[in-house]
């Protein structure tokens, strides 16, 4: 684990309570700013799908507390969509990546039935990296 990584107290602080969209949300924020070696706060546009109604709109303040875009900066929006879809681009090199959660990602959400639940899994989902919990593709 990285030194500059958003700890779950922090997005608590953020957010209001913990749950599985608010991590995701930082951990892709944070995959994503990593993967791209963007620059957080102005370098990055994020642009968001099928997370306009709780809980998955909890994802966008997970994205803007781990990416620095904000709604008040312009640098990221959000869309209606079938399904949860991120666009990350780097304002600087304008490389683009599309994240998605994985199938079994979103089962086990639909499987939490309880706010307990849903914490628990929220924290077992903050100790996975990345590559286990999105798909992941970079476009020039």
């Amino acid at each position: 684990m990285h030194n500059n990584r958003i700890t779950l107290t922090e997005a608590i602080k953020f957010h209001g309570h913990l749950g599985p969209y608010l991590v995701l949300g930082v951990l892709a924020g944070e995959f994503a700013v990593k993967r791209l070696k963007a620059k957080k706060y102005f370098g990055l546009e994020v642009k968001v799908w099928g997370a306009t109604r709780k809980p998955k709109s909890c994802l966008i303040d997970g994205l803007q507390l781990s990416t620095g875009a904000t709604y008040g900066k312009g640098n990221i929006e959000k869309f209606a969509g079938p399904m949860v879809k991120i666009e990350f681009r780097d304002c600087l090199n304008k490389k683009r990546m599309i994240v998605r959660l994985k199938e079994d990602i979103i089962k086990k959400i639909e499987e939490a039935k309880t706010h307990s639940e849903s914490e628990l899994l929220a924290r077992k989902l903050y100790k996975k990296p990345g590559s286990e919990l999105f798909l992941m593709s970079i476009r020039s």
